[in-house]
């Protein structure tokens, strides 16, 4: 695995603080208020939601447990592969009776929460709206399929606002967790955290060679197989669903910069989108398919890496950015962190110092209406206007030359 870094040292440490943040609750360590407590001194649970998605169709969505076993994992010791644990979102029907999604699991959640020096008991995950295993919705097509990958330090459920949208458009979304840079639980109980030494740290050549083995199983998958390590069943109608010629892909930050690259190396994915990618290391190669990015630190303006990957994109390219936006505002942090504002008694400038000046509720609609856009035009053919120029819908939205 390569070592090389993909960031400065400060950026890093900002995207674990924020990262902590997202920890639910990481405010207290950092000197705020505590949670509110119950007349007997235990901590009152804090629930925290998650916006719906507007989409037509209801969500299913199953873990895969993953095994690649042509290639050797050497920070799993001899002998062992490359292990890692992936979410499948997809349009469901008769969802009723199929319980919904917590946002991580709770193994994960508490070991997430410990790592901050945080009560792992003041604070509920929230629920997807995804419901566990329900049966996938058949329409006579094949349903056109993106991949995701997260950000350093981070898991695959941060970016759920954007994941179960995109399901509920009729979408199959792919979630991935970067073991060893990841909050992430195997079926056998299993909890592991990112590595904290710097000697280990993966880069996004790493994290790219990830996801071109999840490229694989989701041909596993449109082929009517199942890639599941332990065999566990899959939902109902989910074999054979996917349409392996129409695959794009999406990450947050360094999962951005992965985006990029599995597109360099990979012609299987067809459309990329970054979240704020730093774009390190420096890419030189040609991309001739389409790539959009959603910029609010990672700027041209501001990153040589990423004006001069811009340099280098021959075919569709779009650069839009939100006024106020931070590196977390494309993401559920920009909803879950207000919530615990309110609890931990976080000042409007802590706040705005976690998320910017983006307004929550603003952020989501752009987190649900651009991705959509940009993989409804290049995985469907569906021409519409919104990425065709400033839309009065979303005047914090500009696109830069």
């Amino acid at each position: 695995m390569t070592t090389t870094p993909f960031t400065n040292p400060d950026t890093l440490t900002r995207r674990r603080l924020l990262g902590a943040a997202l920890a639910v609750g990481a405010a207290v360590p950092l000197g705020l208020a505590g949670p509110a407590r119950a007349a007997s001194g235990t901590p009152t649970p804090v629930q925290l939601t998650l916006p719906a998605p507007t989409g037509p169709y209801p969500v299913g969505t199953v873990a895969l447990h993953l095994i690649d076993a042509a290639r050797p994992d050497p920070w799993a010791g001899p002998g062992r592969h490359r292990e890692l644990m992936a979410s499948v979102w997809y349009p469901a029907r008769d969802v009723e009776r199929y319980p919904l999604a917590p946002w991580m699991s709770a193994g994960t959640l508490r070991r997430l929460l410990q790592s901050a020096g945080f009560d792992p008991d003041v604070v509920r995950a929230p629920l997807t709206a995804g419901h566990q295993s329900a049966p996938a919705r058949r329409s006579g097509r094949e349903l056109p399929v993106v991949v995701f990958s997260h950000g350093a330090h981070s898991q695959r459920a941060d970016h759920t606002v954007m994941v179960q949208e995109l399901a509920s458009q009729g979408y199959v979304v792919v979630t991935v967790d970067h073991t060893y840079d990841a909050f992430t639980e195997f079926p056998d109980g299993r909890v592991l955290a990112p590595d904290e030494d710097p000697q280990h740290s993966m880069g996004p050549a790493d994290f790219a060679a990830d996801i071109r083995f999840v490229l694989d199983c989701v041909e596993d998958l449109a082929a009517g197989r199942n890639p599941d390590a332990d065999g566990w069943p899959l939902p109902k109608g989910l074999t054979g669903a996917l349409d392996p010629r129409r695959i794009g892909m999406f990450g947050w930050s360094k999962g951005g910069t992965a985006t990029a690259r599995v597109m360099l190396d990979d012609p299987r994915v067809r459309a990329g989108l970054s979240l704020d990618g730093p774009m390190l290391p420096t890419m030189t190669g040609d991309l001739d398919r389409p790539f959009m990015m959603m910029t609010a630190e990672f700027t041209r303006a501001q990153e040589p890496s990423v004006a001069e990957f811009w340099t280098h994109l021959r075919g569709w390219r779009l650069n839009v950015q939100a006024e106020g936006a931070v590196h977390s505002s494309y993401g559920d942090n920009q909803v879950l962190i207000p919530q615990l504002a309110k609890v931990v008694g976080m000042s409007d400038e802590e706040l705005r110092a976690r998320i910017g000046t983006l307004d929550p509720a603003r952020a989501v609609r752009i987190q649900q209406a651009y991705p959509l856009a940009f993989f409804d035009r290049h995985l469907r053919h569906r021409r519409g206007h919104l990425l065709d120029g400033p839309s009065r819908a979303f005047p914090e939205v500009t696109f830069l030359p």
